[in-house]
C-alpha cells in the first residue's frame, strides 16, 4: 500500500458505531483509499483492522454502498504492479459525505 495512514491520522477517525446517529450524508469522511476505478471513503474505524465507509468498486456507482472493509485486505490488494493508495493527508480534506463526489446515502 502506498501512503499508509499514520497512527495519529487513524486515531482521529471515530470508532465503529460512534457516528451511528448521524445521517450518512453528514458523516465525515476521514480517508480516501483508491486503486483504478475503486474507491473506499472511510468514516469509522475499530482501531485495529475494520473500517466503515462507502465503497465504489470498478467505477460502478449504481451499486456502490456503505459497509465494512478490512484494513489488512486493502493493504494486500495488488493489480499487477499497482497497489491501493491512501490519499495523502495534505491532499485529502476531511469533509461530510455529501461533499464527496459519487457518495450517496
Amino acid at each position: 500500500m502506498w501512503n499508509i495512514p499514520s497512527p495519529e491520522r487513524l486515531a482521529r477517525i471515530p470508532r465503529l458505531y460512534d457516528t451511528e446517529g448521524i445521517p450518512v450524508e453528514d458523516k465525515l469522511i476521514y480517508l480516501h483509499f483508491f486503486i483504478g476505478g475503486c474507491h473506499w471513503y472511510i468514516a469509522e474505524y475499530d482501531g485495529d483492522d475494520l473500517f466503515f465507509g462507502y465503497a465504489v468498486l470498478n467505477g460502478d456507482y449504481l451499486n456502490a454502498e456503505w459497509g465494512y472493509v478490512s484494513f489488512s485486505e486493502l493493504k494486500s490488494v495488488k493489480v499487477g504492479w499497482l497497489e491501493v493508495d491512501c490519499e495523502a493527508e495534505d491532499a485529502w480534506r476531511v469533509r461530510p459525505a455529501r461533499e464527496v463526489k459519487g457518495v450517496r446515502s
